[in-house]
């Protein structure tokens, strides 16, 4: 059986990502009403099967919506994850000029040596 802290760490994880419900239920294939019995105050446990298919949507491991302790790879991959997103909301307000510039730097960096930039 799964632990007890399922409901927060999905909440947490939604929270984190900034998804909606509706939007892991669109990821998932599982209904909205069904999630919503996962984060409700009786926290129904989901079944094996759609705990992989949430963790699988939120590129986050079972264990780690189980348990609620991120591998150190996890944590990297999370950070990563977060400073994505930060960019895109940056470059979501850039003009299209800026945007192309953007690009040429993201691609000479891609294509030279890492060691110099640092």
């Amino acid at each position: 059986m799964m632990g007890r802290n399922f409901k927060e760490n999905l909440r947490n994880e939604l929270d984190y990502q900034g998804l909606t419900v509706k939007e892991l239920g669109a990821k998932t294939g599982i209904p909205v009403a069904t999630l919503d019995c996962y984060l409700g105050a009786r926290a129904t446990v989901p079944s094996v099967e759609a705990a992989f298919k949430i963790a699988q949507a939120l590129q986050v491991s079972v264990e780690y919506l189980v348990i609620g302790d991120a591998s150190s790879s996890e944590k990297a991959q999370k950070k990563h994850f977060r400073e994505a997103q930060k960019l895109v909301q940056i470059i979501e307000n850039l003009s299209h000029e800026q945007c192309k510039v953007i690009l040429n730097l993201i691609n000479a960096f891609k294509n030279s040596d890492i060691h110099s930039f640092h």
